[in-house]
């Protein structure tokens, strides 16, 4: 495992993020909804290269953070999902494996969708507009340099 901090450790800080509860019973419910939908697409995109992975579960932890505790600690702890969240929720960054990998399959998918699959004009001006904006926003993340205990190796790292 990667050094600078651990899942049990993280969720064992206090988390100010946890302070602005909503309060509407019906809102809440589809918080939850809409959380565990994410950590449903999240899970699937470890698998399936066509699906981000840590957009679903921010947009989960995003959504759990105002609904339920209980289920915030439990995805930013849990032992596979919170290490795509730890380093980004805490402001560390990202390792730069993690950024090239982004870059290229949304790219990849922003350009197949917009030039092969869609004939609208309006698709293929807006849809590269949104990459240069994604891309901008990730590559001026803090690239994380990731530093390995004996006997680990990068690989192990959250990327």
């Amino acid at each position: 495992m990667a050094v600078p901090e651990s899942p049990e450790s993280f969720v064992k800080t206090p988390d100010t993020r946890l302070r602005h509860q909503v309060a509407n019973p019906l809102l809440r419910w589809l918080l939850m909804l809409l959380g565990w939908l994410a950590v449903a697409l999240g899970t699937a995109g470890i698998f399936l290269p066509v699906l981000p992975t840590t957009p679903f579960l921010l947009l989960a932890a995003g959504c759990f953070v105002r609904c339920s505790p209980t289920f915030y600690r439990w995805l930013i702890g849990h032992p596979t999902l919170g290490k795509y969240l730890l380093y980004y929720l805490d402001g560390k960054g990202m390792p730069m494996k993690a950024k090239i990998y982004t870059l290229l399959l949304m790219w990849t998918s922003l350009l197949v969708t917009a030039f092969v699959l869609l004939n609208s004009l309006a698709p293929k001006v807006v849809l590269p507009l949104i990459g240069l904006g994604v891309s901008w926003y990730i590559l001026h993340l803090p690239t994380l340099t990731l530093v390995t205990e004996p006997g680990s190796t990068v690989e192990d790292s959250p990327e």
